[in-house]
Parts: C-alpha cells; sequence; structure tokens
C-alpha cells in the first residue's frame, strides 16, 4: 500500500503540483496580471514537484513499521533516526527552494510595475531586497535543519553565536562595511542603475547595485566590481544628473589676422551658435594675444536630453562651421602659419 501510494505521487506529481501552483498563482499572481501564468509555473513547478514527492513520500513510510534492523546505531544513533534526519533536511531544502522560487516571482511583478514608471531605484530596491530576502530564507534554512535534523536546540546556537558575534565582525569588518554602504546607496540614491557615473579611476554605466559591490560597465565594454564602501567614500562624479553637456575650445589664430578680421569672423560665428537648435548658451570672447598667436576662448552648452550619438552631431557641425567661417574670411589657423627663419651671419 505505502509503495503504491509513493508510486502515484512520483506519476501524478506534476499534475498535482500544477494544481497547488494553481492555487499559489492564485494568490501571488493578482498583483501580476500582466505577468503569464506560464512564467510562474516554470519557477515554482520544478520545487513543488519534488517537494510534494517527499512529503507524501514520508508520510506513507511513516506508517509503516520498522524492522528491527533499522534500530542498528551508527554513531550513537540508529539507522532509522539517520533516514528520518536526512528525510526531514531535504524537505525543509525543498521548501526553501520553493518559498525562494516565489520571491523570485513576486520580484518579477514588482519590476514589471517598477518598469511603468521612470525612476529607477525602484528597480535597484527590488533586485537588492530580493537578494536580501534569499538570504534571510537561506540562514531560516540552515536553523530549520539544525533544529528538525540534528536535534538541536537553535537557542543554544544563537547564544554561541552571540558569543563568537563579535570575533566574526571583526573578521568580517570590511564586508559589513559594505553591507551598511549598500544601504546608504539605496537609501541615499546618489546614483541608480543606468547611471552614467565616473570615478578616479573609472567611468561606466551602473548595472547593478548588489550587497557587496557595484558592478559598473566601462566605456571599454568590461565590467567591473567596484565595493559599496569604496563608492560612499569616494567622489563620485554622476555625469547623468548634469543639467547640460559641455564643450570647450581653444582656437589659436595666426598673428597675421587682423582686428577686422578677427571681429566679422567671430560676428558670424556668434551668428551661427545663436541658431543652432541644440546649443542652449554659449560664451565666445578673444581670450588673449602674445607674441605667437591670437587665442578666442569658446564654449557651449548641449541639453542632456541628447544621446551620444547627437551630442557628436553637434560637435562636429559646430567644428565644420568654424572651419567654413575661417576660409570665408581668409584666417589661418596658428600652426597653418607657422615659418620657420634661418638667417646666415658672415664674418666681416
Amino acid at each position: 500500500m505505502v509503495i503504491a501510494i509513493i508510486v502515484l505521487a512520483i506519476v501524478c506529481k506534476r499534475l498535482i503540483s500544477k494544481y497547488f501552483a494553481s492555487l499559489l498563482y492564485k494568490m501571488v499572481g493578482k498583483a501580476g496580471k500582466k505577468i503569464r501564468k506560464q512564467s510562474f509555473f516554470d519557477l515554482v513547478v520544478q520545487p513543488l514537484d519534488m517537494f510534494l514527492v517527499v512529503v507524501i513520500s514520508l508520510i506513507a513510510i511513516d506508517q509503516l513499521n520498522y524492522p528491527k534492523a533499522f534500530e542498528v546505531k551508527i554513531y550513537h544513533i540508529t539507522l532509522r533516526q539517520l533516514l528520518e534526519s536526512i528525510a526531514n533536511g531535504a524537505m525543509i531544502i525543498l521548501f526553501i527552494w520553493l518559498c525562494i522560487r516565489v520571491i523570485e516571482f513576486i520580484a518579477l511583478i514588482l519590476e514589471d510595475k517598477a518598469n511603468q514608471t521612470q525612476d529607477q531605484s525602484d528597480n535597484q530596491l527590488i533586485v537588492f531586497f530580493k537578494d536580501f530576502f534569499k538570504v534571510l530564507l537561506v540562514i531560516i534554512g540552515f536553523l530549520m535543519i539544525f533544529h528538525f535534523s540534528f536535534n538541536k536546540d537553535v537557542s543554544n546556537l544563537l547564544t554561541g553565536l552571540s558569543i563568537v558575534g563579535a570575533a566574526i565582525a571583526l573578521a568580517m569588518r570590511e564586508s559589513m562595511e559594505n553591507l551598511i554602504a549598500s544601504f546608504i546607496i539605496f537609501f541615499d540614491k546618489p546614483f541608480v542603475t543606468g547611471d552614467l557615473v565616473k570615478g578616479s579611476n573609472f567611468q561606466g554605466n551602473i548595472e547593478k547595485i548588489g550587497l557587496r559591490s557595484t558592478r559598473i560597465r566601462t566605456l571599454e565594454k568590461t565590467l567591473i566590481s567596484v565595493p559599496n564602501k569604496q563608492m560612499v567614500d569616494s567622489i563620485i562624479d554622476n555625469i547623468s544628473l548634469r543639467s547640460q553637456r559641455k564643450v570647450e575650445l581653444k582656437l589659436e589664430l595666426s598673428l597675421l589676422t587682423t582686428a577686422s578680421q578677427t571681429k566679422a569672423w567671430m560676428k558670424d560665428l556668434r551668428s551661427a551658435l545663436q541658431n543652432h537648435p541644440d546649443i542652449e548658451t554659449y560664451t565666445l570672447f578673444f581670450a588673449d594675444t602674445g607674441k605667437t598667436v591670437h587665442q578666442i576662448s569658446l564654449e557651449y552648452f548641449t541639453s542632456m536630453e541628447q544621446n551620444i550619438d547627437d551630442f557628436n552631431e553637434t560637435r562636429e557641425q559646430v567644428n565644420l562651421n568654424i572651419l567654413e567661417l575661417l576660409e570665408q574670411h581668409k584666417i589661418e589657423l596658428a600652426a597653418q602659419s607657422t615659418e620657420v627663419v634661418v638667417k646666415n651671419h658672415t664674418a666681416e
């Protein structure tokens, strides 16, 4: 009879697990109607399969009368107790696995809702707390196995942990600092996932903020991990939060350029900058003159709403306008008109 129940559970496990998964979906899936039911099944059916088979098998086997052979002691415990401990441990592990999959589905629902808003901080909070609750579940699972499989008092374990807690905290000080820094990042929000940031020795886009480190995709398309404590303690330039993009040019005109040429050229260049649709503000002035060059300073700003390709196109258009106006007014840059004069001195 027991064998028949176990075989029936194995044969019908997928049907039974889908039924229970449907019931579970009704409880947690209401908030995420846009998330396909199949996505939920893909996450929970497999661990639910194994969990139900183990539970049904344990219930059926528990009805048996164990023969005396199972009372043989192995390291002060009987074979029966050993098998029960292994079974309890397996059941706890499968239950924790199922709970982790449910958390992943809830995170999937929350991510779908967060993607409907422009604030990216919601997304990174979801990823952070998803990982946090997974770690918490693993710790709870370990304590449950310690209690139910090894018949140990969890309070004694917690007391022991509190005694050595100071030593562990000291040994893991750096990890704890990074964990605390991750909370600071999430709640202070100096940057969020997707932001372009620049540090002392790196620049790139934030891909993920974890419990210990922040992952950044650099401009060279490599992936680096920066400890969260370093991200909090160091000066980080969040380029994505800039209100405008700045371009700065230093133009060196030949000394052969006359004042009237310079005035006319600067007037036409101001007009071109004023009429450019992507330039918000600009500054153009005669910065300096000397023995070798006339120096013209140009700074202009564009909107941060431009993507990098449009920004580079704007820079190209301005540079071409400068060259065209230089040619139109017959003005040469200093490097173009450099002359080398060699004088021979003969003795009289």
